[in-house]
């Protein structure tokens, strides 16, 4: 039996990085694409819950597409629940334009946020970016896209053979802009941190005040996603676990020792 393989991203159908993905591993299975119908950047793991959920089927750049309206992580439990014949053997999310690089960011991103998604369901997925600000720079770079065409499809033929290892639920996959002449594929963690988070306030013509969000880049860790893709210009594999839990030392456990006594005796008292 074929691999079946979903495909989905959270720039919407139209971005030149989906066709690239699908250009990467349309034969190595049955391909199912459902993206949003609409780009739903840094929505992370969000959920639509408190107005309904349309599916529209379209034909664009030479492949069928479903479109949701709702999250990418909306996506993979209208795909399992209506769209798919079957679970899935893999899915890929992407390829987002612009890097999901740093905690800080893996955390808010819905490319990857689908494929924690489809974590959670027990489904082996990877998250492919890469870091070009505009869809032109995709389009006009034939080296590049040749680069993340073989890439793209070589990681996705070894996961479906191999499986993920153990101690390891989902890959991260950056790319950078652009393409060097010696660059390389390292495995590295992601950073902690990407930017330091600003906010700008500014007046409307009415006088009141609004207030726009934005990041300044910090410098980059050495050994980290950030460093590799934005520094080196090599790409970037980031092995990625969910469990967020802590198991604490004794020393850290005698803490919550006095927290805890004081908790219980209030709630005894």
């Amino acid at each position: 039996m074929k691999p079946l393989i979903l495909v989905t991203n959270d720039d919407g159908v139209y971005s030149p990085g989906l066709r690239i993905l699908y250009e990467a591993v349309r034969d190595l299975g049955k391909v199912v694409i459902v993206v949003p119908e609409t780009p739903k950047s840094a929505t992370g793991l969000g959920l639509t819950l408190h107005k309904p959920l349309r599916i529209m089927k379209m034909k664009v750049f030479g492949f069928e597409a479903y479109l949701v309206s709702g999250t990418p992580s909306d996506i993979i439990h209208i795909a399992l629940s209506e769209l798919l014949e079957r679970k899935p053997d893999i899915v890929l999310s992407g390829i987002n334009l612009g890097d999901n690089t740093s905690i800080q960011v893996i955390l808010s991103s819905g490319t990857v946020g689908a494929a924690i998604q489809a974590v959670l369901l027990g489904i082996p997925a990877i998250a492919f970016s890469v870091a070009v600000s505009e869809p032109d720079e995709l389009v006009e770079n034939s080296k590049l896209k040749s680069i993340m065409v073989k890439i793209s499809k070589f990681i996705t033929k070894y996961v479906l053979e191999n499986g993920i290892p153990q101690g390891v639920e989902l890959l991260n996959v950056n790319f950078p802009s652009k393409v060097k002449d010696d660059i390389r594929v390292k495995v590295v963690p992601a950073a902690k941190l990407r930017f330091k988070e600003r906010v700008l306030k500014r007046v409307d013509p009415q006088g009141k005040p609004y207030y726009w969000v934005y990041g300044e880049p910090l410098s980059a860790e050495p050994n980290t996603d950030v460093y590799v893709v934005l520094e080196e210009g090599n790409i970037a594999i980031t092995p990625l676990k969910l469990d967020l839990n802590t198991i604490l030392s004794n020393e850290e456990f005698k803490y919550f020792e006095p927290l805890v006594n004081e908790l219980n005796k209030m709630l005894t008292g």
